[in-house]
């Protein structure tokens, strides 16, 4: 069983016991978050397909960790004017382990 939840933007495919790592949420670390955004759920060969998202399906999960992903580099550059800019990122995300899927 699986199901495509949307959160922070993005959509992603999860199945229980299953550790993402989504856009950072404010919840604290052992808490239990719930994605209300169900687009799919698929359980064998019974499909659930949203129009949008799923009525009455949710998907529960517990926060394991936040933290902040690799540093990447922006480097900005303009040729013979002596234009040079770097500057750093690093993207704040959330591990989150799903524990139940109900549709």
């Amino acid at each position: 069983m699986y199901a495509i939840v949307k959160t922070g933007g993005k959509q992603y495919k999860v199945s229980e016991g299953d550790t993402i790592f989504v856009e950072k949420l404010e919840a604290g670390e052992g808490e239990a978050v719930v994605f209300d955004e169900v687009l799919t759920v698929v359980s064998g060969s019974d499909v659930k397909v949203g129009r949008p998202t799923v009525a009455g399906a949710k998907v529960t999960g517990k926060v394991a960790a936040h933290g902040k992903g690799k540093k990447i580099l922006i480097f900005k550059y303009k040729a013979k004017s002596n234009y040079r800019k770097r500057q750093g990122h690093r993207q704040p995300f959330t591990k989150v382990v799903i524990e139940k899927i109900e549709a």
